[in-house]
């Protein structure tokens, strides 16, 4: 992770997932945890792919990222997606992977309590309770259903008390707790499913009566996209915006066509190149343009709609590497994949015995 040494003794809550996308919830579990648990940071770690889930409707890795760390919004939150680097693509796999790392610091895994039901079909379930201790939050209709589970069932006799929970990053595993909370309703699944879906048929025939004898064609947008993406670079020039990089999101996204990024010297200098393209993009007729990270002046967004534009400052826009981050996604989908087993246990994989948690020495 970007900043954190590798003798770092910090108590630091790993928060896995998809993040697709990362919303209001992830943030709520993630300051619980820090309160909860004593924690001094919580870690995002935005998977390339869940080997349990479908990669339809999933947006790109690098737009995932961008969009978590717009909503993580506290410095004691860090988003990246470790395991591309890591070359690890399960969970067991990544922690070991982060244990050996930083073997000084204090790592709890964190979920919702609406994963302990899932956790018996992932790869290697009962090592990763020997591997790192792990704290489940409440989620909304998942308090009793999701303790009478077999992962929880399984570890009964490791399970922490609530009012124990700041005991937890220095417990031997397993360990682990399930601790009650303000629930929060969001849900990424929710979240796709009201979000709404530009059209993929550019330039296609289709028709509302499958007998008409005249179909209807939708309009090719194109040209319209590319007139756009003009006016943004247009913009950006105008007001000296420099390394003004265009990444080319179709086929890739549903969200957008285009990606712009682009940085200004100062934090006032990125704030005029966003609002002076906002304020062009109206003129232009495109209606209100939303605008995201004024406050700061270190990141701001402007999600123009086919185009969507991160201005930053030189500094930040470094250390968040945005062009790196697609680069490797990228590279890591031209690699070939040598078939794997799912996240499935094995089937009469003997389960070591493990020990009472204990506090670990300092």
């Amino acid at each position: 992770m970007p900043g954190v040494p590798r003798d770092t003794p910090r108590r630091i809550g790993l928060l896995g997932g998809s993040f697709n996308p990362a919303h209001e919830g992830h943030r709520h579990v993630s300051e619980e945890a820090l309160r909860r648990l004593g924690l001094d940071e919580v870690w995002w770690l935005v998977s390339p792919q869940n080997p349990l889930k479908s990669g339809d409707g999933m947006e790109p890795l690098a737009t995932r990222v961008a969009r978590a760390r717009q909503v993580a919004r506290d410095p004691r939150i860090k988003v990246d997606a470790p395991e591309l680097l890591l070359g690890t693509r399960y969970t067991l796999d990544t922690v070991r992977a982060l244990t050996q790392l930083y073997p000084h610091a204090k790592f709890v895994w964190l979920m919702g309590a609406d994963i302990l039901p899932q956790l018996a079909s992932w790869r290697g379930w009962r090592e990763l309770f020997g591997a790192i201790p792990i704290a489940a939050f409440a989620r909304p209709g998942w308090s009793h259903a999701a303790l009478q589970s077999a992962a929880p069932r399984a570890f009964a006799r490791y399970r922490l008390r609530a009012e124990e929970a700041r005991r937890l990053p220095t417990c031997e595993p397993p360990a682990w707790c399930f601790i009650p909370s303000r629930l929060d309703s969001h849900s990424a699944t929710a979240i796709r499913a009201v979000r709404p879906r530009r059209p993929k048929s550019k330039g296609k025939t289709i028709s509302t009566d499958p007998s008409s004898p005249a179909p209807r064609q939708l309009p090719d947008r194109s040209k319209a996209t590319a007139a756009h993406l003009k006016l943004v670079r247009q913009s950006l020039e105008d007001d000296k915006a420099e390394d003004i990089v265009v990444i080319d999101l179709k086929g890739k996204s549903a969200f957008a066509d285009y990606m712009v990024i682009a940085s200004g010297r100062s934090n006032r200098q990125v704030v005029a190149i966003a609002e002076h393209l906002a304020e062009r993009l109206k003129q232009a007729g495109h209606g209100y343009t939303p605008v995201e990270g004024k406050e700061g002046g270190d990141w701001v967004l402007v999600d123009a709609g086919d185009v969507v534009v991160h201005v930053f400052r030189p500094e930040p826009r470094a250390f968040y590497a945005l062009e790196k981050m697609w680069a490797l996604e990228t590279e890591a989908a031209a690699k070939p994949r040598t078939a794997k087993p799912r996240n499935a246990a094995p089937k009469n994989a003997a389960p070591k015995r493990p020990t009472r948690p204990r506090v670990r020495k300092a």
